[in-house]
């Protein structure tokens, strides 16, 4: 269709967004350059948050790795070979020793292997005078180390115990006597050398270094490459005081400026630092940070421009159809839109305004026919007649007349002529509430009579207020029928059913509720699900039949709401608004 007129390729959207794209990007690379110094910047702390990133993962995942091992020593205390040979070493005879001695030496052999951090796992038994050693097997106590590292370990903060340049994990088994020493301790030598070889993955770019200080900086482990590997950095420990943990410190060694970043541990005590050379930050980043920069910047002016371009070509057009579409939505079918650009707009707009005018030449009939269709079902709903009651009716006028009872078939004809007029008239598709109240009235009393003393009804009085609202025909009648035929009907005795009224929120509604026994909590959910799905149902009998009709009659505003009734049946409120509905209602008893 290009090549009409109104769609030549001067008159597109397209080439006005192609000429404003090749405009806009001219200017591009002007922009961007002062820049450059704040990406090198934010590059730099982007690998120093790395950085301290994985110095918390290493340092979380030590701490974990050395609660394993103290709980691995604490269940050492409780160890039945252990505790034998500390209480019951002067009763046990030499084989007895030996096999006890094997069996906890396989156990620390156990200990000793369930971490790549543990270098040894001892026992002291002063009670017996023996340490027993993973690595040196049994050998006499070593009185110095036993209380050299057992001074430690009531201090509150002795997570890790340094002594003699090395790291332990002790816990000691009491005596049981206040003030008497240890029955015997459990000690878990830490390996350096493991520890040591664990900071090297840190050392990822050439040149840099880790160094692992303990709390009291007691011990230092160091792990470096390129210059820093000949400089001894724990001989300027004290240069790595002060620095803020997880941020990123600037440090000078040797003439060489480094990033510097420190993670602490406070359960461990320990703390790491990691040294990046600053040229292996600012290198890299050069030409690719500037580059990066001049593309991004370009980028958002690229968008911006094609923003402000499909605003003024594309959303301002398609705005204004939308609204117009929401104006013929609304009723509104006089719109009509005038656009002077030869573009693609032009032609919708086109369309647009024959559409509308299509639809004003054919909204009458289909809206009448739609009326038409809803009172056709309105009076097929209303209109149905339930054969079990006419039959009943027979029956009970046939036994009356057997047992000469005149004056009830007097009353019972007039009452059952009364109703079957008001249900087989069609002269309106609605009638007062009072009509409707009156027609329910008679029904049960009719009703009444044929259950003779099983079922008591009350019927409370009809406001004045209410008795001129408008609804549709047979809404209370039915419901009244549904509780005789499935609640009231085989009771033998008691059956009591109230029909009463309220009037307040701005609506009215009318109550019926009886006491029936067969309706069990799965069947009232049944029940309101299906008056949910109302409208989606092909069915129109019953409590949905009325539903339907009060929702088709005030849009929404009215229907049908169940409950459990206070006196153990089903309680069926009819809600209608308090305006009523249609206000030229015909006399229902009028023929």
């Amino acid at each position: 269709m290009l090549h009409r007129t109104d769609f030549s390729l001067r008159n597109t959207i397209f080439l006005r967004m192609l000429v404003t794209f090749l405009v806009v990007m001219l200017p591009i690379l002007l922009f961007g350059a002062y820049l450059y110094h704040w990406i090198v910047q934010t590059a730099s702390e982007d690998l120093t948050k790395t950085a301290a990133s994985q110095l918390e993962f290493y340092l979380s995942d030590l701490e974990n790795e050395v609660e394993r091992m103290k709980l691995l020593q604490y269940s050492l205390l409780e160890d039945e070979n252990l505790n034998k040979l500390a209480l019951m070493w002067e009763r046990m005879e030499t084989i007895e020793k030996t096999d006890t001695m094997n069996s906890l030496m396989n156990r620390l052999f156990t200990v000793q292997n369930s971490s790549m951090y543990i270098k040894d796992v001892s026992v002291h038994i002063a009670s017996i005078g023996r340490t027993l050693s993973a690595d040196d097997g049994v050998r006499n106590l070593q009185a110095e180390r036993f209380y050299a590292i057992r001074s430690v370990f009531g201090a509150p903060s002795s997570h890790i115990i340094e002594w003699n340049g090395g790291l332990y994990l002790g816990a000691a088994k009491q005596a049981g006597v206040k003030g008497a020493q240890p029955l015997f301790t459990v000690e878990i030598e830490l390996d350096n050398t493991k520890l040591q070889e664990a900071l090297s993955q840190f050392n990822t770019y050439p040149g840099s270094g880790t160094l692992l200080l303990s709390g009291s900086r007691g011990v230092s482990l160091a792990s470096a490459t390129g210059e820093l590997r000949q400089l001894d950095m724990k001989q300027h420990i004290e240069r790595f005081g002060g620095m803020e943990p997880l941020a990123a410190n600037r440090l000078e060694l040797s003439g060489k400026d480094y990033y510097t970043v420190m993670a602490r541990s406070e359960r461990l005590e320990m703390a790491i630092y990691r040294l990046i050379p600053e040229q292996v930050v600012q290198q890299p980043l050069q030409k690719f940070y500037v580059w990066a920069w001049l593309f991004a910047i370009a980028t958002l002016v690229i968008i911006a421009a094609f923003a402000l371009s499909t605003y003024m070509y594309i959303h301002k057009p398609m705005l204004t159809l939308v609204k117009s579409f929401r104006r013929m939505e609304n009723g509104d079918l006089d719109v009509h839109i005038s656009h002077e650009s030869k573009d693609e707009f032009r032609y919708l707009y086109g369309r647009f305004n024959q559409m509308v005018a299509n639809l004003r030449s054919l909204i009458d009939q289909a809206y009448k026919q739609k009326i038409l269709a809803q009172k056709a079902e309105l009076k097929q709903l209303q209109s149905q007649i339930n054969p079990h009651f006419l039959y009943n009716s027979f029956f009970i006028l046939n036994t009356m007349v057997r047992t000469g009872d005149m004056e009830r078939i007097e009353q019972f004809t007039t009452l059952l002529g009364e109703y079957f007029q008001f249900v087989t008239r069609n002269a309106s598709d609605t009638v007062t509430l009072e009509q409707e109240i009156h027609h329910a009235r008679m029904y049960a009393e009719i009703q009444e009579l044929r259950f003779s003393r099983r079922v008591q009804v009350r019927f409370d009085p009809l406001p004045p207020a209410l008795r001129p609202l408008t609804v549709p025909r047979l809404i209370v009648q039915p419901i009244i029928e549904n509780a005789f035929k499935y609640s009231l009907e085989r009771k033998a005795k008691g059956g009591r059913m109230i029909i009463r009224f309220e009037h307040q929120d701005g609506e009215a509604r009318i109550i019926v509720e009886d006491n029936g026994e067969t309706l069990s909590d799965e069947e009232l959910t049944k029940l309101v699900l299906a008056l949910q799905q109302a409208e989606e149902q092909a069915e129109t009998t019953g409590l949905v039949n009325i539903h339907r009709r009060l929702l088709m009659t005030f849009g929404g505003r009215g229907g049908l709401r169940l409950a459990r009734s206070e006196l153990g049946g089903l309680e069926v409120t009819i809600a209608i608004p308090a305006g009523g509905g249609e206000t030229n209602v015909q006399d229902a008893d009028r023929g």
